[in-house]
């Protein structure tokens, strides 16, 4: 499909209703999204109908979709490590399920998705937890390494290492409780482009809300004590792995403009759509502060397409207090320069050293009124003047001698 023909069919004029989607312009977007990509994932020919041999077979791999948010002010003001998750109707990862009486795979076989799990000290604690008759035997043959956070320091210290680790395997998950950590182990070889961040998992057990005379416990700042958790579980370590597998991620960073990925171009067009109304619900109500206020636009785009509009926003402020009924008046005439400016561009470096040390020290007298001033430095001005002339007066009469001695005859 021509790129025109998708612009005029997703062409968008501004919302009637301005704080929902339009299912119809939802729907005409992706579907002409996910033809464009999909016609340019089939194998390329030249006119001649000849297979391009320069055609490679994994640029027809599935391409990812994407949903983009730009807002009309920041979404944070702090850059945040820990992503935020949206559960989607239809994940983009195909897991098996997570309960212990599934059917077992095929040990054998490679799975199509290789997890590298991070966790806390001690790693052997959570290698037996994977290993147990508990742990869904679906789900086993995904987690492909168990990585303490100690051995990740000690072995992946160069650049190269860290590299070959993120291109080992697919998907990075890790403890909550050192993910912060990581960017500083980890550095831009992970963090540069976010497609492989470690997403934060629970890998502890569940929490107790009520103390030990099942009263609300309450917090250290309340003079609480700590909180106290049951031992973690195969089970619950498996629903967390499921949760982020099938979950949106969406990273909170300064700006006006984020993006979450939404869709596979293998997947149908109403799984799409449904997975944005979700995604943008989520986001809206969760990550963006004053909500649809301050949304300017929703975009879908994939890698390599332009982005596609599905709704834009009426007002281009977020607050009716940000229009002004009148445009501000402007400052006429230039500002009178201070005395500390005057002194030090008329004068040097060192001059200008010297009179902020006389400003500093008669800083009282600055204070005053200007005709004070003034009335205080009259005498000067007139001692310097009679002192003037009388140099002058002096030097014209040693020009006169000179004159004089220089036209006498040598006697």
């Amino acid at each position: 499909m021509a790129l025109t023909k998708i612009m005029t069919e997703t062409s968008v004029s501004a919302s009637s209703s301005p704080y929902q989607l339009k299912p119809d312009q939802t729907l005409r977007a992706a579907n002409a999204l996910l033809k464009k990509m999909q016609s340019e994932n089939t194998s390329r020919t030249s006119p001649s109908g000849v297979k391009d041999l320069l055609d490679d077979a994994d640029d027809r791999a599935e391409e990812p979709v994407w949903l983009c948010f730009t807002t009309k002010k920041y979404i944070s003001d702090e850059r945040r490590f820990k992503p935020g998750k949206i559960r989607l109707p239809h994940p983009l990862i195909t897991i098996p399920s997570t309960s212990p009486s599934s059917p077992s795979t095929d040990t054998d076989s490679i799975p199509s998705t290789r997890i590298c799990l991070i966790t806390a000290d001690p790693q052997r604690k959570y290698k037996d937890l994977i290993s147990s008759p508990s742990f869904p035997s679906g789900l086993r043959p995904f987690v492909s390494r168990v990585l303490g956070i100690t051995k990740l320091k000690a072995r992946y210290k160069s650049y190269e290492l860290r590299r070959q680790l993120l291109a080992e395997y697919d998907i990075f998950l890790a403890d909550d409780r050192i993910v912060t950590l990581l960017p500083k182990i980890l550095g831009k070889v992970f963090y540069h482009s976010g497609a492989k961040r470690p997403i934060p998992i629970n890998l502890q057990g569940k929490k107790h809300s009520k103390d030990a005379a099942g009263e609300k416990r309450k917090t250290l700042a309340q003079g609480g004590t700590k909180a106290e958790r049951d031992e973690v579980k195969p089970e619950s370590i498996a629903r967390e792995i499921e949760t982020a597998l099938s979950s949106a991620l969406i990273m909170i960073n300064p700006g006006t403009n984020t993006s979450v990925k939404v869709g596979m171009t293998g997947m149908k067009v109403e799984n799409v759509v449904e997975n944005i109304n979700v995604v943008v619900n989520g986001v809206v109500e969760k990550h963006i502060p004053n909500g649809w206020r301050n949304i300017k636009g929703l975009y879908i785009k994939g890698p390599k397409t332009v982005a596609l509009p599905i709704w834009v926003a009426d007002e281009l402020w977020e607050k009716e207090g940000d229009v002004l009924e009148k445009e501000p008046e402007k400052v006429t005439g230039k500002k009178r320069p201070g005395l500390k400016s005057l002194a030090l561009k008329g004068a040097g470096l060192k001059r200008g050293a010297e009179v902020l040390e006389e400003e500093e020290e008669t800083a009282p007298v600055a204070k005053k009124s200007r005709k004070s001033l003034e009335s205080e430095s009259g005498n000067t001005d007139k001692e310097e003047k009679v002192g003037k002339k009388a140099r002058k007066d002096d030097l014209k009469r040693r020009k006169e001698e000179a004159k004089k001695a220089l036209t006498e005859p040598l006697s």
